[in-house]
């Protein structure tokens, strides 16, 4: 019964009809000659009925599926050449196209849901970051105003503290209005041939205070070269290694080493930033590109980020059509690389 298509069951129905009706008239009613010339008759209209009468139910039928169809592919005048074929049973081809419909509608629904769940983690997040800079700020304002602004041991100290945690707002306003402007495309990239080598090497500098803190070694592997000339927006790459090399102090261990390489790869260059430090847990691994995603809360925010360095960091690789990814093993250290198309000359 399942393989019986509307075709079948018309021409079975309109055989059993006309069998009865002719043989209850030829029994009845006609002498042996007669019967022969109505049996042949009867076969030719049976044939033209069953036709005929297959073609307008099927043009019924179909007419009232394309509708469904249209509703299925949302009246996409491209997908209208997916309705069912004549030689094919309709019903048949709206279960299967319903079917592809249905999964593809659920498949959207759950992601739906994940961003919805992504949405709320991203707003609590968002909300707890800026709520510890404005309780700090309320606080030390409250102070002064309760008599504190009198006491020349008190006053400079809380305002200093309220300047500190203003900055951090405006950091992480920045840092916020930085990825929004990535994400919509406005930001632009300003292309340009320079020379990557020297400009690691004034990110070492930078930081070369923060990482003698921690006596750990920033070291650059120069395989003889001092000219690695690339194309990109030096602004924007300036601010992606500085992340990354920073990074790597943080959460570096005392008397650690934070290693920067380059690989030639035909047209690219692939620079790996590599460090001994903590290392990043595998369950963490999938997610620190996330905006405030952090694996280490506690310790993340005593080193003062605003958990979307790494975000920011993924953005702009990505506006320049280049790669970025992550390997680490809890304890021993985390390595990120990054492609980067070489310079013209």
């Amino acid at each position: 019964m399942k393989n019986i298509t509307s075709k079948k069951l018309i021409a079975l129905s309109t055989s059993i009809y006309f069998f009865l009706t002719i043989s209850f008239f030829l029994v009845n009613y006609f002498s042996p000659d007669i019967i022969v010339s109505l049996i042949i008759s009867i076969l030719a209209l049976l044939l033209i009925y069953g036709f005929y009468a297959g073609y307008f139910i099927n043009r019924f039928i179909k007419s009232k599926v394309n509708p469904i169809y249209k509703t299925i592919h949302h009246f996409k005048p491209s997908v209208l050449g997916l309705a069912p074929d004549n030689d094919k049973d309709p019903f048949t081809e709206v279960n299967r196209e319903v079917a592809t419909w249905m999964q593809g509608k659920t498949k959207e629904i759950q992601q739906l849901r994940q961003m919805e769940k992504y949405r709320k983690e991203f707003l609590g997040n968002v909300s707890h970051e800026l709520k510890t800079p404005i309780f700090n700020i309320q606080g030390y304002i409250l102070t002064l105003l309760d008599g504190g602004i009198e006491d020349k041991d008190i006053n400079m100290l809380y305002l200093h503290r309220t300047e500190k945690s203003i900055d951090r707002m405006i950091t992480i306003i920045e840092d916020l209005e930085s990825i929004s402007k990535l994400e919509a495309g406005e930001l632009e990239i300003d292309l340009e041939e320079f020379n990557l080598f020297q400009l690691i090497e004034d990110v070492f500098d930078l930081q070369e205070i923060r990482a003698t803190h921690k006596n750990i070694e920033l070291k650059l592997n120069k395989s003889g070269e001092k000219q690695l000339m690339v194309m990109g927006d030096k602004q924007r790459l300036f601010q992606v290694f500085s992340n990354l090399v920073v990074n790597s102090i943080n959460y570096g261990k005392l008397g650690g080493k934070t290693t920067v390489n380059f690989y030639d790869m035909d047209n690219r260059y692939l620079i790996e930033i590599k460090d001994n430090g903590i290392g990043i847990k595998q369950s963490d691994l999938p997610r620190i590109f996330e905006r405030f995603y952090r694996a280490d809360k506690s310790r993340s925010r005593e080193q003062g980020g605003t958990g979307l360095g790494l975000a920011i960091v993924k953005h702009l690789i990505e506006a320049h059509n280049q790669t970025i990814n992550v390997t680490s093993t809890y304890g021993s250290g985390t390595s990120f690389t990054i492609t980067l198309d070489k310079g013209k000359h």
